[in-house]
């Protein structure tokens, strides 16, 4: 299946998803998320703040923001930068998500892990996105463990993976923690 149909495929299964089964697997994602070694030994941390169709991560900033440095990205272009999180300092941003305001920008050398969304990952720990490279760009500058966190539905056995993909080294799902 190619990439377009992949990202249709994912839309729908999200979709289908009650609120109750987000609810579940967000508060499931967050406690295998906190089993992970590789988290708990992280001191900074860039997370991002979910879309809706994606798995929420308020909870994790709510949760972790008083004992980690958490940071956020923030489109800039047709790059991210990273900026410290504050729940009091966002505000609606590129694709009507909540990003951090301010000037105060880091670099992604600081980061001790990512958390990284996704359309898809496989077994493999290669990443669909949504098509845009934003992350793409990103992750290719970082030398730290990447994270993905996802609905167990969006784990696939395979997808297409071209050269310039960075692979993810774990995946947390509401399920399961994949070390890769």
């Amino acid at each position: 299946m190619d990439k377009v149909a992949l990202r249709k495929q994912m839309k729908k299964l999200k979709s289908e998803l009650s609120e109750q089964e987000k609810l579940d697997a967000e508060i499931n994602a967050l406690n295998l998320l906190s089993k992970c070694a590789v988290f708990q030994q992280a001191k900074s941390v860039l997370v991002y703040n979910a879309l809706p169709d994606e798995i929420r991560t308020q909870r994790l900033l709510e949760t972790w923001g008083k004992s980690k440095n958490l940071f956020l990205p923030r489109v800039n272009g047709d790059d991210l930068d990273i900026l410290a999180y504050s729940k009091d300092f966002v505000q609606k941003g590129a694709f009507d998500i909540y990003e951090p305001v301010g000037e105060d920008l880091h670099d992604i050398a600081e980061m001790d892990l990512i958390i990284v969304p996704g359309v898809a990952f496989d077994l493999k720990g290669n990443r669909l996105g949504r098509g845009k490279g934003y992350y793409d760009k990103l992750l290719c500058k970082a030398t730290c463990p990447k994270l993905g966190y996802i609905y167990d539905l969006q784990l696939l056995e395979q997808i297409p993976a071209e050269q310039h993909d960075i692979p993810m080294n774990f995946i947390v799902t509401d399920k399961r923690i994949i070390s890769l």
